[in-house]
Parts: structure tokens; sequence; C-alpha cells
């Protein structure tokens, strides 16, 4: 069977596809825009599905914002958005160690999206910024001190990762009771067509590997984001749409979820990656298919009445 390319619809069969999801779930980064820029049509589309009476959500494995500034950058690009729309892994790590009651101090590698999402629950914790090796190995050993106080390290996307906060965490990490969470997993982002930036992916495995364990994961495409957002929103997975440029994350969560799955090609993925994929019938990469495909979301845009 052939992908369904859903600018090949009929007006029917695309009225029917409209009409068989009430829930929106999207990815961001290639979907909606790439850095600053939007993407075409994607504000017009994502508003249009909001006034129609879709319910929006926005989901990000990006831990470098809190929910109140992602409202800003989505504002000030157009999109009509709530804070409560928008599901990032910042935010969800937060909710995660205050679900089960954590209450000791969180050593992080990431950003300030981390640590204000974690102040907001009354979580405490150290680590953001720059930790870099001043002197030689030697002299970093002989002055490292340990928080006993420390109960989990969080990893997310970090600018300034080194061999100073690997070397902590995985100390840290090497007591069995200190949890270990991942933000994600993404292992790089296409930033031009001859560079490439590591993602989250990279320094979450560089602390596994170090600390010999391997992470809890809170977003895409992890069985708790899932969870969190079946059973936080009520959501019915089968009337359910995910939309998504990255098989191995956005497609996968949606297989994972039980949603339909909606692959725009102005992210991540490419189409003969994915006709590859179908054609070998690797049965890892089943749930890496997505039941439609369309080069960008703005091409919706004509078709919604």
């Amino acid at each position: 069977m052939s992908l369904l390319h859903i600018e090949d619809f009929s007006d029917e069969e695309f009225d029917k596809f409209l009409n068989s999801f009430d829930t929106v779930l999207t990815d961001c980064d290639g979907v909606l825009w790439v850095d600053n820029n939007p993407l075409p049509g994607s504000v017009e589309v994502m508003n249009r599905l909001k006034d129609m009476g879709k319910n929006i959500f926005y989901i990000t494995n990006n831990s470098t914002r809190t929910r109140d500034e992602f409202v800003i950058k989505f504002r000030k690009l157009g999109f009509n958005v709530e804070k409560k729309e928008i599901i990032s892994t910042a935010y969800l790590t937060a909710l995660y160690l205050s679900e089960i009651g954590f209450n000791k101090k969180v050593y992080i590698i990431g950003t300030k999206g981390i640590s204000q999402e974690l102040d907001q629950v009354g979580i405490k914790h150290f680590g953001v910024g720059p930790d870099v090796l001043e002197a030689d190995m030697a002299t970093l050993v002989a002055g490292v001190e340990l928080d006993e106080e420390v109960g989990a390290v969080v990893v997310g996307f970090d600018e300034h990762f080194s061999v100073p906060k690997a070397l902590k965490a995985a100390s840290y990490l090497n007591d069995p009771d200190c949890l270990f969470i991942a933000t994600n997993t993404d292992e790089r982002f296409p930033f031009s067509s001859r560079l490439i930036v590591p993602g989250t992916g990279t320094f979450v495995n560089a602390v596994s590997t170090c600390a010999e364990r391997l992470p809890f994961i809170i977003g895409k495409p992890a069985k708790y984001i899932c969870d969190a957002i079946v059973k936080g929103n009520g959501l019915d997975p089968a009337r359910s749409l995910m939309i998504g440029d990255r098989c191995n994350t956005d497609i996968l969560f949606g297989k994972r979820c039980g949603f339909q799955t909606l692959l725009v090609l102005s992210g991540v993925t490419s189409f003969p990656q994915v006709s590859e994929w179908k054609l070998s019938n690797d049965e890892t990469r089943v749930d890496w298919i997505p039941d439609m495909y369309a080069e960008n979301l703005g091409r919706l845009l004509r078709r919604l009445k």
C-alpha cells in the first residue's frame, strides 16, 4: 500500500478525515516554525482548526523555555494560544517530580527553562550555566564537593555541556536512589545545509554512558508524556491527530498513544527515508511510518473551509 498523500484526498475524503478527530496535537519546530520564523500557512492552519472547535495541544521536546515564554513566542508569531495548550518537557519534568512527591534537590544539566518550571512547583535545584574545566582533570576531581541533598539529575539541552557537568551528574547517579531524568533524546537538529547542532540526546547519552544507567525519559516518544496528556486532558486517542516532522519521535509517539499521524516534510524526516522504511519491512520501524503525509502544514489551508 502506498503512503497516503493528504493532498490527493478528494473533497469527500478530506472532509471525512477532518471529521475523524476532535483533538490536534502538533510538534512545533519543523512543523510550525524554524527558529523564530513561522513556516508558510502554519499559523493560519492552527488558528483555523481551533476556530472549528478542535482541541489544540502544542507538544514540544524543547526544554529551554518555560510555558510562559512559549506563550509569548506563539502569540508574537500570530498563534491564538493559551498556556494550558502548551506541553513542554521542562513543564512535564516539574510535573512528574511534583506528582511523585520529590522533596530533595535536582542537579540540572540544562537551561533556565527547567529551573524556572521547578521553581513554580517549589523544587530546589542548581547547575544551570557554564561549568568549565579550569585547569586539568586532577584539579577538577580534587575540588569537587557533591551536595548530599541531591536526589535527581535532570538532563536537557545544554549549550554549556562540559566534562565537569558530566562528572558531577555521573557521580550523583552513582547512588542508585538518585533519579536520572532526561527531558528527551532527540539526536540532533539540522541548522543549515552544512551544520548539525547536537540535540539533547547527545548529552543524555554521554551522561548515561558515564553513569552506566538508563534515564527515565519525559518527552516524545516516551510513555510518560502520552499518559500525562491523555489522562490529564481526557482525550479520546481514536479521535486525536498527531502532526510532526520527525518519525522516530513525533510519529512513533502518536502511534504509541493510538493517535492518527500526519507527517509534514518541512523538518527532519524526508519522504525517501519513509519510503525506504516502508519497503524494507523493518519491524523496528513499523511505528515510524505515518498514516499520511503532506509537504508542509500550510498545504492544508485551502482545504479548511
